[in-house]
């Protein structure tokens, strides 16, 4: 939907639903829900259109006829488990890491995924804007990743994961990929990349002829694991914040 014109310069503008969403109430699914169920108004009349545009320095927004509030911003690190799903519910009753960060007391989205087999690091926050920088493909946020490979690696096909390989959705962009150990059987590597695509760790090891048997997230940029033990979270200190693009007055 286009922003409506602005003849009196620089507004802050944000639809509806988004509106809801940075207030920390719920994720953009549920804000639909309830703006499409009546529970919010725009200056006291309902709105039940979750694109409709609102003036954030002029309008008043209620919700269950509450007005809302400005929230804090939390930045949170997760050192996700496997067997955990980077959504908000699943229908088939698999946990989620909602369930590992009820605790935080406030609506947190994921900043980006890790799939259901793979552990590691995590951000979640409630500053969308915050999210929305940390995985835009032209800040290029370096993600480091360790991994144990089905088979033992050549120097050919280390080289080939370096200069990239081609995906079905294109070629990868070079990556820093470090031989760690190997056993008779299996490779260890470290992988850093620059790109976030879908499963793009596993489908590069599938790529050159081997598959991923282990997988963690260990690094952020230049936020790594440390001491988080699995299955827990921390408050992201604000220099963390900040050497992640993100707000200098967290």
């Amino acid at each position: 939907m286009p922003k409506p014109p602005n003849p009196i310069g620089k507004r802050r503008l944000k639809t509806l639903e988004r509106v809801l969403s940075k207030a920390g109430l719920g994720s953009r699914t549920d804000a639909r829900s309830w703006i499409g169920s009546g529970r919010v108004r725009v200056n006291g009349k309902v709105i039940r259109n979750p694109d409709h545009w609102v003036d954030m320095d002029r309008d008043r927004v209620t919700f269950d006829g509450r007005p809302l509030r400005p929230v804090a911003r939390i930045y949170v690190l997760l050192y996700k488990p496997t067997g955990y799903l980077t959504t908000w519910s699943d229908p088939e009753g698999r946990p989620t890491v909602y369930d590992l960060t009820a605790g935080v007391g406030t609506w947190l989205s994921p900043v980006g995924r890790l799939d259901l087999d793979t552990s590691g690091l995590l951000v979640m926050t409630n500053d969308t804007d915050f999210a929305e920088r940390l995985t835009n493909p032209d800040h290029q946020v370096p993600k480091t990743y360790q991994l144990k490979a089905s088979t033992l690696l050549s120097d050919q096909q280390i080289e080939q994961l370096r200069r990239g390989v081609e995906l079905s959705d294109g070629a990868t962009r070079p990556a820093l990929v470090k031989r760690l150990r190997e056993s008779a059987r299996y490779t260890h590597l470290e992988l850093t990349l620059r790109e976030g695509r879908n499963r793009q760790v596993r489908r590069m090891i599938e790529a050159v002829g081997s598959k991923v048997l282990k997988l963690v997230r260990t690094a952020i940029g230049p936020i790594r694991i440390g001491d988080l033990p699995i299955g827990q979270w921390r408050i992201l200190t604000a220099k963390e914040v900040k050497s992640l693009g993100g707000p200098r007055n967290v």
